[in-house]
């Protein structure tokens, strides 16, 4: 890195403009921190500057993937090939007549520097795989660069069998050796991966500018991330998520009712205790507040079109269920059964939705979605669970498979309820399309929200909760 200063200005604004369209929640205050921050380190020192950039606009752990690749294309650590060629000569790694880059003496590099675990060879590799194999043509004046392209020539994977029986040796397989052997060979693979795919990144912002890159490479947050469209990588990092922002939650409504249990101003008494200093009214005088703590139920649709979202909602509300004075779960596909039971305080949680899916009674016909259905055996099966003082939490997309809707059912629980909410995890603009009965529905509830990922469940779940 060898920027001026205005450049390194220039490109600070661009980098923390890019950090907000990804999500992050960077301030005018914490961007003059981060040049604040520049000053007390040295500029030539990459690593040095990513450090004070992180510690002054990255404020949450789960972040910092995004911030990573959004450093990587703004301050790329090389230009150009940024390949090492004395180096790989030295290594043993030529090229081959015709001036291009020998795959197979690649791959066999690549298989040594898994087997010892090379960090910074396996870095220079991915430099190289991407100039001599990742690099395709594109329209005229412009190269394209593609992962794909790397890693099906070289195919990691394929060394998998050869890397064990070296590192094992003479030890028994099917052991706990083989397991970490496994596990270790496995990373360097994906470290392997990674590096190819940010040397991709940075020879295509290179070429096409880093704004334009990073629209499309960094993925969602995981607040962000569409209940609905989320990989196996995606609902695991969910389920890390939820549990902090349980703990958020409740330490934040912890300190707002100590803010408001002090109840209102009680003028008559402030004024009668001024009276012993002279009308001055030294200190101020509250009514009592009264404490409430609301009763829960939530009615959830878990069948597999929105089981996703059902799950991390259950999570959040069971980690929350000290803030309620009771909490009662139900779900449904096209029948009911009530699953409090699957949620005792302390109960693995991941643990309590596989229970859900396994042992609960939810399907009465065919296992598809049918709200009418539901909601009838709910009122005729659980005619206590709402009361004067419960807030009802519907969950579901409404898509009832042109079924019947059940609206009287529903709107005889909401009438009965204190208040009723339904969280729907579909885009606003495909409510009431195809099979979704949500236009029937939605002016049978108080409010019906758009709830399609964790911000949105985090902005709604403090307005719900008591304080």
């Amino acid at each position: 890195m060898n920027p001026s200063a205005g450049g390194l200005l220039g490109r600070q604004l661009e980098f923390v403009a890019a950090l907000r369209r990804a999500g992050l929640a960077v301030s005018s205050a914490e961007t003059v921190d981060a040049t604040r921050a520049l000053l007390a380190v040295d500029l030539m020192d990459r690593g040095s500057v990513k450090a004070a950039y992180a510690a002054s606009l990255c404020k949450r752990p789960q972040h910092r993937r995004s911030f990573d690749t959004l450093f990587d294309l703004y301050f790329p650590a090389r230009v150009g090939d940024g390949s090492d060629r004395a180096a790989e000569e030295a290594a043993g790694l030529g090229e081959d007549g015709d001036g291009e880059i020998d795959p197979k003496a690649l791959r066999e590099l690549l298989r040594q520097a898994l087997l010892d675990g090379d960090t910074d060879l396996l870095e220079r590799l991915a430099r190289l795989a991407v100039t001599g194999l990742g690099r395709a043509d594109g329209q005229p004046g412009r190269q394209s660069w593609f992962t794909y392209r790397v890693m099906r020539q070289l195919n990691p994977d394929t060394l998998l069998a050869g890397l064990l029986a070296e590192m094992l040796g003479d030890e028994e397989r099917g052991g706990f050796a083989e397991k970490v052997a496994r596990s270790t060979i496995a990373e360097r693979m994906r470290q392997f991966e990674e590096a190819v795919e940010s040397e991709v990144r940075r020879r295509l912002a290179e070429d096409r500018g880093a704004d334009a890159i990073a629209k499309n490479v960094v993925k969602p947050l995981s607040e962000q991330v569409d209940f609905l469209r989320a990989s196996r990588d995606d609902l695991a990092n969910l389920r890390r998520t939820v549990y902090p922002l349980a703990r958020r939650l409740a330490t934040r409504l912890t300190a707002r009712k100590k803010v408001e249990e002090r109840g209102r101003l009680d003028f008559r008494k402030t004024v009668r205790a001024s009276l012993g200093t002279g009308g001055v009214p030294l200190q101020t005088l509250h009514k009592p507040k009264k404490p409430h703590k609301p009763e829960l139920v939530v009615l959830c649709d878990v069948s597999g079109s929105v089981s996703s979202f059902a799950h991390f909602t259950l999570m959040l509300t069971s980690a929350l269920r000290e803030q309620f004075a009771k909490v009662r779960a139900f779900a449904f596909i096209d029948t009911v059964d009530e699953v409090t039971r699957f949620f005792d305080p302390g109960s693995d949680l991941a643990g309590s939705m596989a229970r859900v899916v396994r042992e609960a009674d939810l399907v009465w016909y065919d296992g598809h979605s049918d709200y009418g259905h539901s909601f009838e055996v709910f009122a005729e099966r659980y005619p206590d669970a709402i009361t004067p003082k419960t807030s009802l939490l519907v969950l579901g997309d409404g898509r009832n498979n042109y079924r019947a809707t059940g609206s009287a059912a529903l709107k005889d629980l909401t009438a009965r309820a204190r208040h009723s909410y339904w969280l729907n995890p579909e885009p606003r603009h495909q409510w009431g399309t195809g099979d979704s009965a949500t236009h029937q529905y939605v002016d049978l509830v108080d409010e019906m929200v758009e709830c399609r990922n964790v911000e949105q469940l985090t902005a709604f779940v403090t307005t719900l909760l008591p304080g």
